[in-house]
């Protein structure tokens, strides 16, 4: 781990820390590289009960890509591909998590940044956030993983209005078109993630993976149609865990569970 990127696992909560502020948290081809390797570490980390990703200080999440990058590792197709399958691969690792992720954003959320987030489950801005995807600018393209996320979130029409104009916007019209699931003064935004992500340590950790894998079989499935005998099974698995017996104990109990993830 670089100190470009930070990780504290504490109380069950894996704060993820982009630690770029001087470059408002852009990230470099090895960030991207560093940023997936990090996710598949947390994947095995059963100290890992919540991932909270989110940028140092107050002025910005991540301003997206470096620009500086781009001589290297983006100035023709073929070095972009290599870029691409970086990025891509820090984004899936993100989305692949089995556990709930929230992004915690405050100030610039522009470009690479704003796809990323995309990538967690939960996302909470601070009313100072600016959002931004503008690659029309730069004459380049997002791809197909960040369209199917950007739509899944705001809509054909928004995407287009985010895509096609190329502008920035705050963060209470990011929340009008699903971008973030809630806004926060920023003096108070931290307190609310910390306290959020705290309060879901101890839910029943194969609930949150399986609902998660279940939701992008429906995603990836609206019919849900020739579903696989493991895929219709999913949502009767937890009735044979040691998760589920203890959960349905400890309501007889009156008294909190203690679930193992087993």
């Amino acid at each position: 781990m670089t100190q470009n990127i930070l990780v504290n696992i504490s109380g069950g909560v894996a704060t993820v820390t982009l630690n770029r502020p001087e470059k408002r948290n852009a990230i470099d081809y090895a960030g991207w590289v560093e940023l997936r390797s990090i996710a598949e570490d947390l994947e095995r980390d059963d100290n890992a009960r919540v991932v909270v990703i989110t940028g140092a200080g107050d002025k910005a999440f991540s301003a997206g890509a470096d620009i500086a990058d781009f001589d290297e590792y983006r100035s023709d197709g073929a070095k972009a591909r290599v870029y691409a399958a970086a990025f891509e691969g820090a984004m899936d690792a993100i989305e692949a998590l089995s556990k709930p992720t929230i992004c915690l954003i405050k100030g610039f959320c522009i470009g690479g940044g704003c796809e990323m987030s995309m990538a967690a489950d939960l996302r909470f801005a601070a009313d100072n956030t600016r959002f931004g995807i503008p690659v029309a600018h730069l004459g380049i393209l997002i791809g197909y993983a960040e369209m199917s996320r950007l739509l899944g979130l705001v809509g054909p029409g928004n995407a287009a209005s985010i895509l096609y104009t190329g502008r920035t916007f705050g963060p209470e019209e990011a929340l009008r078109m699903g971008l973030v699931n809630e806004v926060h003064p920023l003096d108070c935004v931290d307190d609310f993630v910390h306290e959020l992500a705290l309060s879901m340590v101890p839910l029943a950790p194969l609930s949150q993976a399986r609902h998660k894998r279940i939701m992008q079989t429906v995603l990836n499935n609206p019919g849900i149609t020739g579903l696989t005998e493991e895929e219709q099974a999913l949502p009767f698995t937890n009735f044979d865990s040691e998760d589920f017996h203890e959960g349905r104990t400890a309501f007889l109990e009156k008294r909190k569970p203690v679930f193992k993830g087993r």
